[in-house]
This record gives structure tokens, sequence and C-alpha cells, in this order.
């Protein structure tokens, strides 16, 4: 039986998209199929694709007739081509221009409202759903999307984010005590800081528990180009906030918070989600996109842009331990439902093996 060849194709590189592509590969790579890599040169050091067994093809993450040419030599032998995201999509689609070889795309989020960007990328947006054979969306609003855009298939498919291997950290109060939150409430963010992110709606609710006794620190993890209007922010209004940059013990930070805070203003499949609900940490979030699907009942939803209603949420479970416990619960039951690696890979295999036989 003839190796079923794929290329997997990824643009800028985004965190959650680039941990599946890692994981996707080791699944088909385990499956006998044959997996190259389409990425910057520089995610090959951070998600190490050829330890997953696949093939690396370093491609800048551009749209230029020199980068089009190198991914369309990388895709001319292939029996299938997979791109992440949108501008790994348009890319694939101008690399794969005359060729008889089927292209899906998975949108992992979607592109912003208002002004020139935005209608820009939702026009790069049609013209990836109409370029694709199937449009996967990793929330059923996305679904919708693709097909509002054109797309001639579009399907659901709930990715399961990678399960980072256990290992040894320390005890919780000892990373609580490493913050300076030894005996105060650690409420813990994840994500890069843009304006999307919602941080600024966060900020407001530090102010407001500042009259909390004792008063919470709010940590957040990432980095961005909103980093130095943040910090001038926290020390104007000496709000009681720490940026922490990136780092690599989240797991051991969102083992010591006591509540975890998702203040964007959108997201599909919000790896900070998934990670407090199979963690056990309550979680307060904005009722947007795919997240109120995602976590059913195992979170406080609170809307957009509302700082009064997450101050109050987030307040209402520091003051709730009953409440906290019961949220922990209803997380590791609700993370219990989610698609597994093992199922994803097997539902992204039953649809290559579709269109490859068409």
């Amino acid at each position: 039986m003839t190796q079923l060849r794929t290329v997997q194709v990824l643009g800028g590189g985004g965190a959650g998209s680039s941990a599946h592509v890692r994981s996707l590969a080791a699944g088909l790579v385990a499956r006998g199929v044959r997996v190259t890599v389409c990425a910057p040169a520089e995610l090959e050091h951070v998600y190490d694709f050829p330890g997953a067994g696949a093939h690396f093809a370093p491609v800048p993450g551009r749209s230029d007739p020199a980068a089009v040419g190198a991914l369309r030599s990388v895709c001319a032998t292939a029996d299938l081509v997979h791109a992440h995201g949108l501008h790994a999509a348009v890319r694939a689609a101008l690399a794969l221009s005359g060729l008889r070889i089927p292209l899906v795309v998975t949108w992992h989020t979607r592109a912003p409202h208002g002004g020139a960007r935005g209608q820009l990328l939702r026009l790069l947006e049609r013209r990836s759903a109409r370029a694709a054979e199937v449009v996967l969306g990793t929330c059923s609003e996305l679904v919708d999307r693709a097909r509002q855009h054109g797309a001639r298939d579009a399907r659901l498919a709930p990715l399961a984010a990678p399960v980072p291997p256990g290992r040894p950290g320390p005890p919780a109060a000892l990373a609580k005590a490493g913050l300076g939150a030894a005996d105060r409430p650690l409420v813990l963010a994840v994500g890069s800081l843009t304006p999307e992110r919602g941080y600024a709606t966060l900020l407001d609710a530090a102010e407001w528990w500042r009259q909390l006794d004792p008063v919470p620190l709010v940590a957040i993890v990432g980095e961005g180009r909103e980093r130095a209007a943040l910090e001038r922010r926290i020390a104007a209004e000496g709000l009681p906030v720490r940026l922490l940059g990136r780092r690599d013990d989240i797991a051991e930070l969102l083992a010591a918070a006591d509540v975890a805070v998702l203040p964007s203003r959108w997201e599909a499949r919000s790896l900070l989600a998934q990670e407090a609900l199979r963690r056990g940490v309550p979680l307060v979030a904005t009722a947007v996109g795919g997240v109120p699907e995602l976590v059913g009942e195992a979170a406080e939803l609170v809307p957009y842009g509302d700082a009064e209603a997450m101050a109050r949420a987030v307040a209402g479970l520091l003051g709730d331990e009953a409440r906290r416990a019961e949220l922990a619960a209803a997380g590791l039951a609700q993370s219990a439902g989610w698609q597994t690696e093992d199922e994803t890979v097997e539902q992204m295999l039953s649809v290559y093996d579709e269109l490859v036989g068409r």
C-alpha cells in the first residue's frame, strides 16, 4: 500500500496551532503517514517537529513569489496539503495553483472586526474558504463563518490541546511565594499582550479588587506590543498586577492560582481555558466565540469588556471556597468529555483518506 504523503503548513505559528501540528504530526507518523511540516525556521527550535517523526522544510511566513515558490516545490509531491491558520491557507492556495492536490484548511481563530486590516483579513478568509476542499473550524462559530464565506465543505474539528507531560514542580505555596503572593490570592491570566486579549478590562477589574482584604495579585503571562502601555498604567495607578513575560512553567503557575481569568474579545478553544479546567482551577471567562461550548457549566462567564462583572465574579469565587470546589469538579468532568489527541488524529486521517480517495 502506497504511503500517504501530507504537508502541514504553518504561518506565523501561534502557540495553539503550532502545538496542534506537532501533536498531529506525531500521531500521523505513528499511523504510517509521511509528514512534512513547512513553517518559519524558528518554529523548529521551539516545537521540534523532527522529534515527532516529521520532515521539516523551513519556509518564510511570507506571500512573496520566492516564499510561495519554495512552498510549491515542497507541496508538489504531496497527496494532500493541510494549512493551519489564515495566512498559511492563503499561501498554500497560491502554491497549489494549477496542481491537482487537495487542500484542507483549519481555522483556529477569526479575523478581527473593523479597520482596513480587518477588511483585508476578511477578504483573505473568503479566499482561503473557497480554495479549500474542506475547511475545519475549531468551534461552531468558525464553521458557520466558513460557510458564509463560501466554503464548499465546512466541518467542526474541536481540536484537543496537547496534554503537557507531567513534571514535578514546586509546591503551590512556594510558587505563590515566588511571585510575592504568599499571603494573598493569586489571579492568573495567560496570553499575548495585544488589545484583543482584553487586558485593559482586566486592569480595570484589578483596580476594583484593591478594596478586597487581602488584595489579590494579578499575574499575566505573555509578551506583545501592548507591554509598555500596560506597564505605564500599572505603575501610574499602583495596580496589584505583575507582567511575567514568557514563562515555561505555566502548569506550575496554574497549580498555584486561586482563579484563572480569560478576558479576551474572542476565543475559539482557549489553551488557558483547557488547562484550567483540566487542572481543576476555577475559571472566569468572557462569553465569546467558542468559549461557552468549550467550558459548558464549568466556568463563570461574563460579558466581554464588562470590568465590573469580571471583578464581581472573581471576588465572589475568592470569597466562596465551596463554589471554587464545585467549579473545580465541574472542570474535571467537562474536560474528560473533550476530544482526545488520538481522536483528533483519527478525524484528520478520515478527512485525508476521503479526499485522496476521490
